[in-house]
């Protein structure tokens, strides 16, 4: 039986969307709306070619509408009624949810109650929840979080040396994120290298994380109880010393939510070049000799090399190492970096293939096996939803 399905991921003024035919997997269309509530909205998607359109969208619920009409008149779909399932991105489960489930009120409740945790995320998570429900009544709504894959990491790496209360009270613990990624890469790399067991792969975009994956199931990762940890990222910090937090407040007088505007919003690559949270602005900036563009660079490849050392040993060795996201999948110049840092692991790579992105970027003479695997979270996402939906 064939079923459609969409899987969404909602941001505060984007959209983007992947429709299946289920359970062959078989992408339709996909594409985004982006700059939602403004006037020069834009609606772009594939099918039969590429279509893109600028419009004024005021909301979510109006970006829903205009989808799901296109996709009618475009004869994608038949009707409002032949989308079966929604499968929704969502950034933290908490201690709640283990695994996907299907959204009623209390599940919206929790999602919007760890909106505290992951502020950049949940809230507009939340929005495309209510938008397609508002649509799409009748279609079974699936929340899939990206903390579920990480589950499995052992309490000796899950917990944090505060007083146990905190874990008990307030579920304060690593949590991790990214998970539908890291899952998918990594089923993937196991297809490419059967005896793939100790496995690192780094999702690097402008949110990153890493995570140690034995036997396909997630040891450890670098996000932690929120998003923030880790890696730089584009805006985020990453790792930092906490006691530097009070510190700053103090000298500059700031309060509460300034601070978590300062770690989340204005530092990582953006903070630390002063030019841009794009990795390829910062790029650019630095070929053109821009020497503060150029630490920012390299403080960005040396947190992943010493995360993928870390886990090298939290895995006892390393066989398979794999690259994903924007910045893992398209620059060569960072796979570089951080491959020839990692001779001591019987890491290399062939410079030839690492240039062009190809699929396996490893040496012959490699230890290793090195691999760019474009990420698929969405795939991830709809299996969810064919699996605790029943569809």
């Amino acid at each position: 039986m064939m079923t459609k399905v969409m899987a969404i991921n909602s941001g505060s003024s984007s959209l983007k969307f992947k429709l299946f035919i289920m359970p062959q997997e078989e992408v339709i269309t996909e594409g985004a709306i982006e700059r939602i509530g403004s006037d020069e909205a834009v609606f772009s998607y594939k099918y039969n070619g590429k279509t893109s359109q600028t419009m004024p969208i005021k909301d979510h619920q109006a970006a829903v509408h205009l989808l799901l009409d296109t996709l009618t008149e475009q004869n994608i779909i038949e009707s409002y009624d032949d989308i079966s399932g929604v499968g929704h991105r969502i950034s933290h489960g908490g201690t709640y949810y283990q695994d996907a489930t299907l959204i009623d009120e209390q599940v919206e409740q929790h999602i919007d109650e760890l909106s505290t945790l992951s502020p950049l995320h949940n809230p507009v998570n939340l929005i495309g929840i209510r938008s397609f429900k508002a649509v799409l009544p009748h279609a079974k709504q699936v929340a899939i979080f990206d903390t579920s894959f990480h589950q499995t990491i052992p309490e000796e790496f899950h917990m944090y040396a505060l007083p146990y209360k905190y874990y008990v009270n307030y579920g304060i613990r690593r949590y991790g994120f990214h998970g539908p990624s890291h899952q998918y890469v990594s089923e993937e790399a196991k297809k490419i290298n059967p005896a793939a067991s100790k496995v690192i792969t780094c999702h690097v975009g402008s949110g990153g994380s890493i995570a140690a994956i034995k036997d396909g199931k997630s040891i450890n990762t670098s996000m932690g109880f929120t998003p923030l940890a880790g890696l730089v990222m584009g805006t985020r910090t990453g790792d930092l010393d906490p006691q530097i937090l009070p510190f700053i407040q103090e000298q500059e007088g700031l309060n509460s939510q300034e601070i978590k505007d300062l770690m989340n919003k204005e530092s990582g690559l953006l903070g630390l070049s002063g030019i841009s949270n794009d990795y390829r602005d910062v790029e650019e900036a630095a070929d053109a000799g821009n020497k503060q563009a150029e630490m920012a660079l390299t403080v960005f490849a040396r947190r992943i090399i010493q995360y993928v050392g870390s886990y090298a040993a939290d895995l006892n060795g390393l066989d398979t190492l794999v690259f994903t996201a924007g910045v893992g999948e398209h620059s060569d110049r960072l796979r570089k970096a951080v491959c020839d840092s990692l001779t001591y692991l019987g890491v290399k790579i062939d410079e030839a293939k690492n240039a062009t992105d190809s699929l396996s970027i490893e040496a012959a003479d490699s230890k290793v096996k090195v691999l760019v695997i474009p990420t698929d979270e969405e795939v991830i996402i709809a299996r969810d939803v064919i699996r605790i939906a029943a569809l």
